[in-house]
């Protein structure tokens, strides 16, 4: 994948517009309403444009506890709505991420939505999580995306249809088994799961993402040739985004990015200039 094609930049900083609960999530604000919701997610993404990121990423961030796999009818349409207001409130790049491993629902939504992206937690593979074991299906989504007019090339949305980020060793789980499964499932996502690109994150969000795990994934992802750039998914702050930037090919960043440093609180756009500042001078 090329991500200046896709993204506009060669490294590119994609913003995380986390989404407060959506309807029929335990935590739904009914006074607030979906009103509410538009507002929210339309001002994070002005914001985080305004602050100078490439992209912005839409996510179900407030729906815990989390669905497994397939998450309802109406958290897709809700999720539809909300990634298409935000596309329209700025001119960048959009993708969706459905918590917390629903990759086909996340090819719908970009694609029904004019976004370029989405991100799957687990991709190929298995991982243990509070959800339980999460299973990959790849082998849904990449079918779906060709199905729906999605496929890379094949849409009129920004970059030519939906591209697939992938995570390895995504945080908030833990291997079935022992072994190097960042390695593993890095070449798995993108020989055999056909991912786009992939992302390497800490254990937990916000929690900063070794830049040693960032090397090992490229040297991996160099070793096989695999066309794939490698994102780091998170922890990124303004402090350590050089040095992760300097082996990475981009990054995914939201709990730096907002108002006290909390993830649910809204963007911060000086925040989002700072580390976006911080993210130039390496790149």
């Amino acid at each position: 994948m090329d991500t200046s094609e896709v993204f506009g930049a060669a490294t590119p900083v994609i913003g995380m517009v986390h989404l407060p609960p959506l309807p029929g999530a335990p935590r739904y604000d009914r006074d607030g309403g979906r009103e509410h919701l538009h507002d929210r997610a339309r001002r994070d993404a002005e914001r985080l444009a305004a602050g100078g990121v490439d992209a912005v990423m839409v996510e179900n961030f407030g729906d815990a506890p989390f669905h497994p796999d397939n998450v309802p009818k109406h958290t897709v349409a809700e999720m539809t709505a909300l990634a298409r207001t935000v596309r329209d409130a700025c001119d960048l790049p959009v993708g969706a991420n459905v918590l917390r491993n629903d990759g086909p629902a996340a090819v719908a939504v970009a694609a029904a939505a004019g976004a370029a992206f989405c991100r799957v937690n687990v991709h190929v593979g298995a991982r243990v999580a509070d959800q339980g074991v999460l299973e990959g299906e790849a082998h849904e989504t990449t079918r779906l995306r060709e199905r729906i007019d999605a496929g890379v090339g094949d849409a009129d949305g920004d970059g030519g249809g939906v591209r697939v980020l992938a995570d390895v060793n995504v945080k908030h789980s833990a291997p079935l088994a022992a072994g190097d499964w960042q390695a593993e499932s890095l070449a798995e996502s993108a020989e055999r799961g056909l991912a786009d690109g992939v992302v390497v994150s800490g254990t937990r969000t916000g929690r900063a993402t070794p830049v040693e795990a960032v090397e090992r994934a490229v040297e991996r992802r160099d070793r096989l040739g695999l066309d794939v750039p490698v994102f780091v998914g998170s922890g990124v702050t303004a402090d350590g985004v050089g040095d992760l930037l300097s082996v990475a090919d981009g990054a995914v960043v939201g709990t730096a990015l907002k108002e006290g440093g909390e993830t649910t609180a809204p963007v911060d756009v000086e925040r989002v200039r700072e580390l976006v500042a911080a993210a130039d001078a390496v790149r």
